[in-house]
């Protein structure tokens, strides 16, 4: 596959994610967790931290930063930039991270799921600073942030082996730059 047709299909699964994290994947969270937890799944997030850990991490910047402000529009129109921050400032450490360390199952797992608490502690802080949410943080890591990471992590955990093939066929794909 060509180098242009790769990227056009990043593009297709990342809208693609965006979509079903926002429609369909609201009816697999157990209804009895309806008044005790909130989940949010940030499917789009786990694969932009996918790209910063097996492709790179300005790939990864310019993915969450767009995919963000589009989630800014869609979903959260009370102040745009939370989620394009969150998101490209997350791709990016992801990424970063990765540069350091072996390529492994737990290592990778581990920096998804401090990119997601990350992700939504900067969405807490943001949406508190702005005195648009009044929660306790106490009561928002139990009820919100680490239901959600948990939620998440399982996905990634799921897609990682698919995940991680696509994006190394990707940086391993001829460029007819070799050296």
């Amino acid at each position: 596959m060509s180098r242009e047709v790769n990227r056009h299909l990043l593009w297709l699964i990342l809208l693609g994610i965006f979509i079903l994290q926002g429609s369909i994947v609201i009816w697999l969270i157990p209804s009895a967790w309806q008044g005790t937890v909130h989940v949010t799944p940030h499917f789009t997030l786990v694969f932009i931290l996918f790209i910063g850990l097996f492709h790179h991490r300005h790939t990864a910047l310019i993915y969450g930063l767009l995919f963000g402000l589009l989630h800014d529009f869609n979903y959260y129109g009370s102040m745009l930039g939370v989620y394009s921050f969150g998101m490209g400032l997350t791709g990016y450490l992801a990424g970063l991270a990765q540069r350091r360390q072996p390529n492994l199952i737990f290592y990778n797992l581990l920096i998804t799921g401090l990119g997601l608490l990350l992700f939504e502690f900067l969405n807490y802080g943001i949406n508190r600073l702005f005195k648009l949410i009044d929660i306790d943080l106490k009561f928002a890591l139990t009820h919100y942030m680490l239901p959600s990471v948990l939620f998440n992590l399982l996905f990634a955990l799921i897609f990682y082996v698919p995940i991680r093939k696509l994006l190394e066929g990707k940086r391993l794909a001829p460029t007819g730059n070799e050296d």
